[in-house]
């Protein structure tokens, strides 16, 4: 049982950080092709928000492996 909370834990905490990068992805594409001089800022808001998806799902994994790693 605790294998099967460890993986779906693991699931979720891989599921939504990939999903909203593959939302940024999309959303700042789309802008992109709508309006290619503001390359600078769209690039500035994307990396900011890439990097605030990613933080989320290393702390999410690393208080997973807190909390079931012993």
């Amino acid at each position: 049982m605790r294998n099967l909370i460890i993986i779906l834990v693991m699931f979720v905490t891989i599921l939504g950080p990939s999903a909203v990068i593959a939302a940024i992805s999309f959303a700042s594409i789309h802008s992109l092709g709508r309006n290619p001089s503001a390359a600078p800022k769209i690039l500035l808001a994307m990396i900011v928000a890439l990097i605030f998806a990613e933080s989320v799902a290393v702390i999410s994994l690393l208080i997973m492996f807190q909390l079931f790693g012993q």
